[in-house]
């Protein structure tokens, strides 16, 4: 057991619809045992002889970030020079995923991703693979071996690609079984059922996938939907009997609590009603949707409607994985909306807002008792800018919100992993 030292910020409702929504203890203390929060409470209160204590005073501790769409293929695709998403994904998505057939490959870049989602504290992500089983078996061997709660699944696309990250609608199945069978469960790892878009599945492989959520009612379901207006326009060309983006995956049976929609920006209204009535789950991607220059999500509409959302750095599409950086474009896309976003409902976002998105808020997102120790330790001081910012900061409030616009990976002081601190490691390996 050891006991973790600093200021305690944790969630336990939304600030935007509950006043007092979080627990903030100025010196306080998570006790932790077996990679869980056995205590959190005053320091004053948990502390006792012989007990290990790690101090990380004046720094705030909260729950880890948690990513719910990213594309793990594409890390080496970050920063490619702009264009249109179908244009984005054509010239520089399906040739670097492609490179994903080779094991030695998957396997570095597994790791990369892993140690740099550690260093910007994300503790928790969601990621899409490639279409080849093998980058699937790389990420969750690399979340494994780190002890991380990876959720992921192989990409299903059998058409409107090039052939080399291209499967058919019975072999996506077939993998995807196999895939399940290997790792569902297995240490702190979900899989998800990965039809990449509509786009570029046939009818018969998002049959595949719908047979796949039947039989599997309890995993999660990823895809992309209504991101880019020309995306539309062609999705609905390939289905042309479809009312809507959405219709074509629910006439697949693939709308649900356990569904992930990347994106979800240009809906209809009969759109929004429909993701509320099955509860599917709408995923913000701020950095993705300014780059590509996609669109504005609107998220107020979609939380009055009762639309459960969640926000993502879509790396690679994205341009940081840093999910402070997420949360500063994500201010800015709001107020493009006429819409704001506080510094507590943004870290809530982040963290158990993600949590609930995901269906894990049972033992993520939160430091309750009994919770994952996945925790992150925040310096809002990291920088000479933001040191020379934070001398007037006076409340609670005032510091997140520094720490949401200014804030980066040099502002995660440290990252624990079922307890255990890892961002000292993961820069070490990343050199």
């Amino acid at each position: 057991m050891m006991l973790i030292r600093g200021r305690v910020l944790s969630f336990h409702a939304d600030p935007a619809e509950v006043e007092d929504a979080f627990t903030y203890i100025e010196d306080g203390a998570l006790l932790v045992d077996g990679g869980r929060i056995a205590a959190v409470g005053d320091y004053a209160d948990l502390r006792r002889e012989g007990l290990t204590v790690i101090d990380h005073r004046p720094h705030l501790i909260l729950p880890g970030f948690i990513d719910p769409h990213l594309h793990f293929p594409q890390v080496q695709v970050v920063a490619s020079w702009g264009a249109q998403l179908l244009d984005w994904l054509r010239d520089y998505t399906f040739p670097a995923e492609a490179r994903f057939a080779d094991p030695d490959h998957a396997e570095r870049m597994a790791g990369a991703f892993c140690d740099m989602l550690i260093a910007h504290g994300t503790t928790t992500a969601c990621a899409f693979a490639s279409v080849h089983p093998g980058s699937v078996d790389a990420l969750f061997a690399a979340a494994e071996a780190r002890g991380m709660a990876v959720l992921g699944g192989k990409v299903m696309m059998d058409r409107n690609a090039i052939p080399a990250v291209q499967d058919t609608a019975q072999q996506s199945y077939d993998d995807t079984k196999a895939l399940i069978a290997r790792w569902q469960g297995r240490g702190r790892l979900t899989y998800a059922i990965t039809p990449r878009f509509a786009i570029t599945s046939t009818p018969e492989q998002l049959a595949a996938a719908g047979a796949l959520v039947a039989e599997h009612p309890d995993l999660p379901m990823q895809t992309h939907l209504s991101e880019n207006l020309a995306e539309i326009d062609f999705t609905l060309s390939l289905y042309p009997q479809a009312r809507d983006y959405l219709d074509v995956y629910d006439r697949f049976g693939l709308l649900g609590p356990r569904s992930l929609m990347g994106h979800s920006i240009h809906l209809s209204e009969r759109e929004i009603a429909r993701m509320a009535e099955t509860g599917t789950r709408a995923i913000h991607c701020p950095t993705s949707n300014l780059f590509l220059g996609s669109g504005l999500f609107d998220e107020a509409g979609l939380r009055n409607a009762g639309v459960v959302t969640g926000v993502a750095t879509d790396i690679g599409g994205g341009t940081s994985y840093s999910m402070l950086q997420t949360l500063n474009e994500a201010y800015k896309v709001l107020q493009m909306r006429g819409q704001n976003l506080p510094a507590l409902q943004a870290f809530h976002w982040a963290t158990r807002g993600n949590a609930i998105a995901l269906g894990m808020e049972d033992r993520i997102g939160s430091l309750a008792v009994g919770s994952d120790a996945d925790l992150m330790v925040l310096d809002a001081r990291a920088t000479p800018a933001m040191a020379l910012r934070a001398e007037t900061v006076g409340t609670l409030a005032e510091e997140l919100f520094l720490l949401q616009i200014m804030g980066d990976d040099r502002a995660v002081v440290e990252t624990y992993i079922a307890g255990r601190p890892m961002k000292v490691a993961a820069k070490g390996r990343r050199g």
